[in-house]
């Protein structure tokens, strides 16, 4: 089941691959070379007359044109969590709560495997899958990064780039407990989709207000980026929290397909 749910996805895995590799050669081999020629047009001095909501959106700006700075701004903060987010929703939906909807489950659900098996595989397919394509684009990445100059360690783009395939694998794995639960793909979309946007604005452009601050705990960017790898490297802790929420709606996803009357 693993394999073929590899197989079904190959199109997907294979356009996102590409997809993300040409956006960020185009950020990292054509727009950072143009920021190096040109540092005094994007100072801190002259980033600071940018919005303030704007540059906490993009992680602060405030060394934005030094490698370290334009990785983190335009790289790991925003963009390509967001890219790697919808690729999981859209692998997890697929899988699961997708054939079922349109009325293609039926052949599935009568192989001869408990459907907690059957869970349990998809999840496995989708974890390898979305770590397929993080391994293509962590090449892309230490490549660009060599070949433009940048001063970053491997170590570093590891962590980080770790930091994104957590974040993404668990928006699918929710996605995957949610259409578990109800057999609708738009539901499981819009219900992690809500609270991928929420949770990022959370801990952006809520963190400096009181009456919503608080909710950064329960939001995966603020695991995702609180530990800032790219400066500190490995953040141990909070990647263990992304790890075990995974595990949990994992665990969700198995049990509630499980009890669940489905409709084939």
């Amino acid at each position: 089941m693993i394999s073929k749910s590899l197989r079904d996805q190959r199109r997907s895995l294979l356009g996102w691959s590409l997809g993300l590799s040409a956006f960020l050669t185009l950020y990292l081999g054509v727009v950072y070379p143009s920021i190096v020629q040109d540092p005094a047009t994007y100072s801190a001095q002259a980033l600071a007359k940018y919005p303030g909501a704007l540059r906490d959106l993009m992680g602060g700006l405030q060394d934005f044109a030094t490698a370290l700075g334009f990785l983190q701004s335009v790289v790991y903060q925003l963009m390509v969590p967001a890219l790697f987010v919808v690729c999981a929703v859209g692998l997890a939906g697929r899988s699961l709560a997708g054939p079922e909807e349109s009325g293609t489950f039926e052949l599935v659900v009568t192989l001869p495997m408990s459907r907690r098996s059957l869970v349990a595989r998809l999840f496995a397919a989708l974890a390898l899958g979305l770590l397929i394509v993080a391994a293509v684009t962590l090449l892309v990445v230490c490549a660009l990064a060599a070949g433009t100059g940048m001063d970053v360690g491997f170590d570093r783009i590891l962590a980080a780039h770790t930091g994104v395939y957590l974040l993404a694998l668990l928006f699918g794995t929710v996605t995957l407990a949610v259409g578990a639960a109800t057999g609708r793909r738009a539901v499981a979309s819009a219900a992690v989709g809500a609270w991928a946007v929420l949770g990022y604005m959370v801990v952006t452009v809520g963190r400096n207000v009181e009456a919503v601050a608080w909710l950064k705990w329960v939001s995966p960017f603020h695991y995702y980026a609180e530990g800032r790898p790219l400066y500190q490297g490995l953040p141990a802790g909070d990647y263990l929290v992304l790890a075990g929420a995974v595990a949990v709606f994992a665990f969700v996803a198995v049990l509630t397909f499980d009890r669940r009357d489905v409709g084939v």
